[in-house]
């Protein structure tokens, strides 16, 4: 039987790298697999090795004449985690020559590989106090290589260190150690062929890359995908996966009837923790959500409006939140969260309409617009910054990068400005107006709900319409749409037939349609971080919290 050797690693008799993984020769008499079940073997040796099943692992090799590694590899990945850099060294010098000759190895990677070698043995030296080793490793190893010139100055610079802990914060370096040994493995590993050396955890991150696919396909699927960083899968293996439509939230949990008259917009906060209603009453309603029980509870109302709510944007950092009215109301409102109070109330004319809004992702400016105009550009203590004249607005979305804004326009149109250096280009063209829009956390597609078409969904970086979502009834009510689901692959929808409708973000027919309101449905939101909920406002005063079966009141 081949021993365990000290890192895990099986050892095995020297071979060729190409037989590791092909030669059927190397297997027992009368054993012949293909190259596809020796891939399987040594996957299935290299995880019994990791959860510490060494003997396991032994006898499968023994069994199966395969090796896990080639042995130079084998014997590299043993003295890089002993720290053992003089045999380390020799054991890349056997690498390099299996793979000089190679036609998909870039020269480039190979001096990679040497110089991560030699950057860890400098700073192991310089960290144990060794200067003259580790000037020697500078001087005649690391420059002889004429690799990467920056990261040699960078690297001297650190003779300078008064001790291990500022070598360490400077170079941002762990420390001598198992945790930076295996990183330098990690990096050599990326540009070896897996005949030679397999990725750390292959066999895991192989099967959390199958249950991600799974749960991209899962018709229900709203919680977050399998990582394949993560230690834990949070679904059986032993089965294909798919989610229940009881844990989905399309179930009634609870009916909030503190509005008295049309609600018209409702949004969580960007922690979850708290939603924010408007409504036709002239008020915002801020509520407290319990993850737990999944109830809403009333926290405070805040009144002075002059016209209805029909708009509401919390800031990215949760400490503001920005109320709009219809098109009459020429003021934006913005309150404290955290002091529950108003911040401010910015009028810039009495002659505007300011019905739509969106903050910077910095959350110390925000843009707002109206039908009638107007476009301006604010901090968050409501100063005008800057404006663009004759833009009628029907829906704003700030970018990502911090300086573009896309804006829906009465001409049917999405198109991008820049207030840093006031450009402009069109993005998007539909043939009907453009009454809402959403833009998804990724900052690449357009969520546009358009009068008399319903829901359409545009890649904004290849400027196409990906899908026109089926089944719900929009004439030319403002109604509101939101992306769901920890990766946001579900798209809800309010309704002028009094109901919510849900689409997976890959099929234009709807999965889900949920009645319970009676009058037409002006607005959802998913709540994004607890994926299992979501709430709708409607017209008939009330707002409607929908989450799993087994909450249901």
């Amino acid at each position: 039987m081949h021993q365990p050797c000290a890192n895990g690693a099986v050892s095995a008799p020297h071979v060729n790298g190409d037989a590791v993984a092909r030669n059927g020769d190397l297997q027992p008499p009368g054993l012949r697999m293909s190259q596809t079940d020796q891939e399987i073997v040594r996957l299935i040796g290299q995880h019994l090795l990791s959860i510490g099943l060494e003997r396991s692992a032994a006898l499968l090799m023994e069994e199966s004449g395969l090796h896990l590694d080639h042995p130079a590899a084998a014997t590299f990945r043993q003295h890089v985690l002993a720290g053992d850099w003089v045999k380390a060294d020799h054991d890349l010098r056997a690498l390099h020559d299996l793979l000089r000759d190679s036609p998909h190895v870039d020269p480039h990677n190979l001096s990679e590989m040497k110089f991560v070698v030699l950057e860890q043995k400098y700073l192991e030296h310089l960290e144990a106090g060794r200067v003259l080793d580790a000037l020697h490793v500078l001087r005649n190893e690391l420059t002889p290589l004429q690799h990467d010139t920056a990261r040699v100055h960078r690297l001297s610079a650190l003779m300078m260190c008064a001790d291990a802990a500022e070598l360490q914060a400077r170079a941002r370096w762990p420390g001598a150690g198992p945790p930076s040994r295996a990183a330098v493995l990690a990096r050599v590993q990326a540009v070896l062929p897996p005949a030679l050396m397999m990725a750390p955890g292959r066999l895991r991150a192989l099967l959390a890359q199958a249950a991600a696919q799974q749960a991209a396909r899962c018709r229900f699927h709203a919680a977050p995908r399998p990582s394949p960083l993560a230690d834990h899968i949070p679904f059986s293996l032993l089965a294909d996966h798919h989610c229940s439509p009881d844990r989905f939230p399309i179930h009634p949990l609870q009916v909030l009837n503190e509005h008295c008259d049309e609600v018209w917009y409702c949004k969580w906060s960007p922690d979850g923790s708290k939603l924010a209603s408007g409504s036709k009453d002239n008020t915002v309603m801020i509520w407290d959500f319990d993850p737990v029980a999944k109830r809403l509870s009333f926290r405070k109302a805040f009144e002075g409006h002059s016209f209805g709510v029909s708009y509401l944007a919390w800031s990215p950092d949760g400490r503001y939140l920005l109320s709009a009215g219809h098109e009459d109301c020429p003021d934006i409102w913005i309150w404290n969260m955290e002091t529950a109070q108003l911040h401010v109330k910015m009028s810039h004319s009495t002659e505007d309409s300011l019905t739509a809004a969106a903050w910077h992702a910095s959350s110390d400016k925000f843009v707002c617009g109206g039908a009638r105009g107007q476009f301006y550009h604010c901090s968050v203590d409501g100063t005008l910054v800057n404006s663009w004249d004759g833009v009628r607005v029907n829906a704003l979305a700030c970018r990502a990068d911090g300086r573009g804004v896309l804006a829906a326009d009465t001409h049917h149109r999405v198109r991008q400005y820049d207030f840093t250096d006031l450009t402009d280009r069109n993005v998007i063209q539909e043939e009907h107006a453009v009454m809402a829009m959403t833009l998804n956390a990724a900052d690449t597609l357009l969520l546009l709900n358009v009068a008399n078409q319903g829901v359409h969904l545009w890649d904004i970086r290849a400027r196409a319409l990906v899908r026109r979502f089926r089944g719900l009834s929009q004439g030319h009510f403002t109604i509101h749409a939101c992306f769901g689901g920890a990766q946001q692959d579900f798209i809800a929808s309010g309704s002028e037939d009094n109901k919510v409708y849900i689409w997976h973000i890959n099929g234009e027919e709807p999965i889900a349609v949920v009645s319970g309101h009676t009058r037409c449905v002006n607005a959802v939101s998913w709540n994004p971080v607890h994926h299992d909920v979501l709430v709708s406002a409607s017209d008939d005063f009330t707002l409607r919290l929908w989450g799993p079966r087994d909450h249901r009141s």
